[in-house]
């Protein structure tokens, strides 16, 4: 198994576990303010940056992100989560913010499979 893949796995289960525990609720020093999926994660390179210090391109989620939505601000939000291309994005827009966190969660989950899946088949070939 590479060690990039390795991360990759580590941080997207990383990522689970935070939503799976309600790690996007209200923070402590803003609770004015909600927390947005993805960019407010330890997982994100820019999570406690008002001013994004890193490029998104360096972040392991960007090989998911739409080549349309690569510009974005925040471009992790327009991954599509689900079979019908909805995005963190689309459904926070339309006030599903409970839908975008289960969207998220499925999609974690099933990325986390199929990169499971291709290591264990990388491993099984390497033998």
């Amino acid at each position: 198994m590479s060690a990039n893949l390795k991360e990759i796995l580590e941080q997207l289960k990383l990522q689970r576990s935070i939503v799976k525990d309600g790690g996007y609720g209200r923070s402590v020093r803003t609770p004015w303010k909600e927390e947005r999926l993805f960019r407010d994660s330890i997982t994100c390179l820019n999570v406690t940056e008002q001013v994004k210090k890193h490029p998104c391109n360096e972040c392991l989620l960007w090989e998911w992100v739409p080549e349309e939505h690569k510009d974005e601000d925040i471009p992790c939000q327009f991954i599509p989560l689900d079979e019908q291309g909805n995005s963190i994005a689309e459904l926070e827009e339309a006030g599903k913010r409970e839908e975008a966190e289960q969207a998220l969660l499925v999609w974690l989950d099933s990325t986390i499979q199929r990169l499971e899946e291709k290591v264990a088949k990388s491993a099984a070939g390497t033998q």
